[in-house]
């Protein structure tokens, strides 16, 4: 299969880009697109047949579900069998935005969307470019990370022409993705929020508009998932990762000697304790900035992967709530 990138720069081309996507999609296709979080492979949510298309480019396993991404809150509405006073809260607080919902699914989204499961994760995004391709398409779009399945999340067109060219007809370029990682999902379907997923909007965020929230720790809590994210390995580089903290040089190498990796395919990513003696090459620094470290974070292992690591190394992160989803993530890469 031929796979074209469209780029979005100018007005002319973005709308061009939306019609080429929104027509793929109203024929059961899957397209890769940009969303501020990372990049998705979406196909229309209502069609079970395309959605089926989605797990099949990625190797996705059945039992993950995905979400489904929505241009309003009509719309999301639409795809739940109920709209709570906490769910109209935090999408008034939230939307567009980095959170996706958890409730029980309307019967119109096909089951395996939800991998069988009783509720669906609604989400209606800030980029807008994918904002106007569902806008035009008039249907809500089940689209999870354009990657092969268990591999790292991409975050600018040239990661996902790396992992699906030949998989997949059209790429829409539409920048580098602004957040870096997955979104936070919060399950409202039981009588206590919870976090499932922790992603950039952190729990004091989400408590300060709806009260008292559970949080979900370590890999999944129900046979049935609700949310993508909870696979104990995930998000997950070619390279072996592991997450050190080290007080200066000497002992970041005795950690380093101990785990047994030739130093020159070792890679480090640092956001406090910089390392010297190292190849600079092999050092990456991003600022002691949650939101900078996680914009930056996947696009980092991208680029180690494809240098030839086979070690990465990165420096633990603080135990602060704006943290941890970047937590989460280098956990599961880690597993």
């Amino acid at each position: 299969m031929k796979t074209e990138i469209l780029s979005t720069h100018t007005p002319a081309l973005f709308s061009a880009a939306v019609q080429s996507a929104a027509r793929a999609l109203q024929a059961g296709e899957v397209v890769a697109l940009p969303t501020e979080t990372v990049y998705g492979l979406a196909a229309n949510a209502l069609d079970e047949n395309a959605v089926a298309k989605i797990f099949e480019v990625k190797g996705r396993p059945a039992h993950n579900p995905v979400i489904v991404h929505v241009s309003d809150e009509s719309m999301a509405r639409a795809c739940v069998a109920g709209w709570p006073e906490v769910a109209e809260k935090l999408s008034r607080a939230f939307w567009p935005g980095p959170l996706t919902l958890v409730l029980p699914r309307a019967e119109k989204i096909p089951a395996n969307v939800t991998a069988g499961g009783s509720t669906v994760g609604v989400r209606w995004p800030g980029h807008p470019f994918m904002q106007a391709v569902i806008r035009e398409c008039g249907f809500p779009l089940a689209a999870p990370s354009a990657n092969l399945s268990n591999r790292i999340s991409p975050t600018n067109a040239d990661h996902v022409r790396a992992q699906l060219t030949g998989k997949i007809s059209l790429i829409v370029d539409g920048g580098q993705s602004q957040v870096g990682i997955e979104s936070t999902v919060l399950d409202l379907s039981d009588s206590s929020p919870r976090i499932l997923r922790p992603g950039m909007i952190h729990p004091e965020s989400l408590m300060a508009v709806c009260g008292e929230i559970q949080e979900t720790s370590g890999g999944p809590q129900n046979i049935v998932l609700r949310s993508p994210g909870l696979l104990e390995k995930h998000y997950s580089p070619n390279a072996k990762l592991v997450v050190l903290d080290w007080r200066d040089d000497a002992d970041l190498r005795n950690q380093l000697g101990a785990l047994k990796f030739p130093v020159n395919h070792t890679h480090i990513i640092a956001h406090t304790r910089i390392p010297g003696g190292f190849d600079a090459a092999n050092v990456s620094v991003i600022p002691h900035d949650a939101e900078a470290f996680a914009r930056a974070l996947y696009a980092e292992w991208h680029r180690c992967d494809a240098a030839g690591a086979k070690l990465i190394v990165a420096e633990a992160p603080p135990a602060l709530p704006e943290w941890s989803g970047i937590a989460d993530r280098l956990r599961r890469a880690a597993a």
